[in-house]
Order: structure tokens, then C-alpha cells, then sequence
């Protein structure tokens, strides 16, 4: 049985790296061959980005059960210290490429720190009062890099709080600006790097689901006290999942914010961090597919709405109640259940109501 169960998430898994990639392989041949709008060829990369976002906060979501509202704030965190960092080394690293990746690396390290300062505290709570933890957490970040002066010249890097007091070298530049955020970026971030994140994204996901430390977090979700009992670290455990997805998210955030000349705190405030959790909840709660589909399809239709300004949002909300309400039909979900059983390689007979006289009735 047990071999049965990793069997099948094994074959899930391979399905949706498979998809991945040929949706990949789709969009690179549209771009080649020109069949594919500069709108959505500028959406690529913040579309791969969204979508590592999604996927990480599903770890904390669906697999950890655990609801966060401050998963904006690790990408916010990201994209300015990677940015910061990439700029930095604009003289010294040649290759674009090597910088971006610097970048990337020193994001999620930096919102891996993060996670871990705000996790320890923050873990020991469940429920409302976790969620209310991290929005205020995400809402903090904000301030901060609001306030926040970076300049770097030939003595390294100089920091500032509230006010511009630092005194740069001649030849030295403020990288970031306080409210005016970071302007001048390099754009350094493309399709195929955020393609190669997303696959790095759902490998790491998928091993530490399918591990024991998986197992040990799906356990404290479903019952914490019985987890408890038997030798579970609640507090170690959580702690992983919480700072694994704020990784990711900050690695995201540098990939999504040198795609722009521009970028500012505000940008990442809580409708950012709802935005990404529409994409979790839409996909479904534990289902990394599902939250690239949502994740991709959301980011595109405003842009494919924009034509409808005046009714955009509206048809948007009830696009989403929709979507909610056909997810949740037990019949369209039994027939769903058929499909991706085809694709895994097992069979889900669709839920209805029971044949009159049931199985039980010797007939």
C-alpha cells in the first residue's frame, strides 16, 4: 500500500514537470516565431514568478495548514536585497546571468532569515492569530524599506534609516531610495531563468512533501497533539516548511523585480499577499498543479481584460466565483478525479448520489 501511494505521487509529480516543460517548450517556439503579443511576452517572467510564489505558499497553506498573510513581505525582501546585490556587483561580476543568480541566491537567503526571525516567534501561534502575526510582519517590511537608504561606492555598501545622512565617494550611487524604492535596474530576469526556478521550486517542494519531514508536517497538520505524542518536533517542522517558502518567495521576489527599470515597497503590500493566496485556495489546498494553473491563468486574464476597463474587475470576481463554485461540485470533481486519474495511471469513478438499493442490498 505504501508503495502504491508513493508510486502515484511519483507519477503526479512527473505529470506536472511534464506539463511545465511543455508549456515552456510551447512559449519559446510562440516567441521564436513571432506568434506571441508583446503583452504577454512581457508577462513570462512575472507569470514564473507568481507562480513560484503560489507554489510556496501552498507548502505553508496546504501542506503546513497553516494560513499566512505576509508572504508578499519575504518577496519584498527578496527582491531588494537581490537587487541591492546584483547592483552592487555590476563592476566586479561581468555576466549578467552570474549577477541575476547572485541575486536570486542572496534573496532567499535574506528571506530565509527573515522567515526564521519571525517564525520562531510566530509558529508557537495557530490559526487567526498566526494569520494576524504575518500580515502585520508583511506590513513592517514595507515600512521599513520605505525608509530605508542603500548606496554603495568604493568603501562598500552605506545604510541610512529615515533619512538620506549617508556621505558617498565620488562615483558612488544610491541603489535603494527610500519611498522611491530602486530606480535603474538592470533588467536582468528572463523567461527561461524563471522556468528554471519554477522547476527548482517544485523539486524542493515535491522532495519535502514526499520525505520523512513531509510526512512529519502533513502529521502536525492534521493533528498537532497526536503528532506531539508520539515524537514529532511541532516546533522544528513548522519551522521548515515556513522558512523553505520563504525562500522561494524571495528568490521570486528578485526574479520578478529585475524584470522592471523600476520598483518600489509598495508594489508588495497585503493585496499582493491576498493575490497569492487567491492562487493557492483557486488551485487547491496541497496541489502544486492546480496553483500554476491558477496562478498562470489569473495573472493573464486582467491583461486579456483590459480592452473591458470599465467592467475588468467585475468580470474578474465572476470569473473566480465561478471557478469556486465548479471546483466544488461533487460531480464536475468526480469527473476532474477521471481525468488526472488517466493521467497518473489509476481510475476515480466520479462522486453522485448512490444507485437506489445500494450495494449493500444483496441485489
Amino acid at each position: 500500500m505504501k508503495n502504491k501511494s508513493l508510486n502515484r505521487n511519483a507519477r503526479k509529480n512527473f505529470v506536472t514537470y511534464g506539463l511545465v516543460i511543455a508549456a515552456y517548450a510551447i512559449l519559446q517556439t510562440m516567441s521564436a516565431t513571432g506568434s506571441m503579443s508583446s503583452s504577454l511576452k512581457g508577462m513570462l517572467v512575472p507569470i514564473c514568478a507568481y507562480v513560484v510564489m503560489a507554489v510556496s505558499l501552498n507548502l505553508t497553506v496546504g501542506v503546513l495548514g497553516e494560513l499566512s498573510l505576509g508572504h508578499a513581505g519575504f518577496m519584498s525582501v527578496g527582491a531588494f536585497t537581490g537587487v541591492t546585490a546584483a547592483m552592487s556587483l555590476q563592476n566586479i561580476v561581468p555576466s549578467p546571468i552570474l549577477r541575476l543568480l547572485i541575486g536570486m541566491v542572496t534573496g532567499a537567503v535574506f528571506a530565509a532569515f527573515a522567515g526564521v526571525l519571525i517564525g520562531i516567534p510566530v509558529l508557537r501561534l495557530k490559526g487567526d492569530y498566526l494569520a494576524i502575526v504575518t500580515l502585520a510582519f508583511g506590513e513592517i517590511i514595507k515600512s521599513i524599506i520605505n525608509n530605508l537608504y542603500v548606496g554603495v561606492d568604493e568603501n562598500g555598501l552605506q545604510l541610512s534609516l529615515l533619512t538620506n545622512k549617508m556621505a558617498l565617494a565620488d562615483g558612488g550611487k544610491i541603489i535603494i531610495n527610500g519611498p522611491m524604492g530602486i530606480t535603474t535596474i538592470e533588467k536582468l530576469s528572463t523567461f527561461t531563468v524563471g522556468f528554471l526556478l519554477v522547476m527548482l521550486t517544485l523539486f524542493i517542494v515535491f522532495n519535502l512533501v514526499n520525505s520523512r519531514s513531509g510526512r512529519a508536517i502533513m502529521a502536525i497538520r492534521d493533528n498537532r497533539i497526536a503528532a506531539e505524542s508520539v515524537g514529532v518536533n511541532v516546533v522544528k517542522y513548522r519551522l521548515m516548511a515556513f522558512v523553505t517558502s520563504a525562500a522561494l518567495a524571495g528568490a521570486a521576489g528578485t526574479l520578478f523585480a529585475m524584470n522592471y527599470s523600476t520598483i518600489i515597497a509598495n508594489k508588495f503590500d497585503f493585496n499582493t499577499s491576498i493575490l497569492v493566496l487567491v492562487f493557492v485556495v483557486l488551485g487547491g489546498l496541497g496541489n502544486m498543479l492546480g496553483s500554476i494553473i491558477a496562478a498562470a491563468a489569473l495573472t493573464i486574464l486582467p491583461e486579456a481584460l483590459r480592452q473591458f476597463a470599465d467592467y475588468r474587475m467585475l468580470i474578474y470576481a465572476i470569473v473566480l466565483i465561478l471557478v469556486m463554485l465548479i471546483t466544488n461540485n461533487p460531480v464536475l470533481k468526480g469527473y476532474m478525479d477521471i481525468i488526472k486519474g488517466k493521467l497518473t495511471g489509476r481510475a476515480k469513478k466520479p462522486e453522485g448520489p448512490a444507485p437506489e438499493g445500494g450495494a449493500g442490498n444483496g441485489k
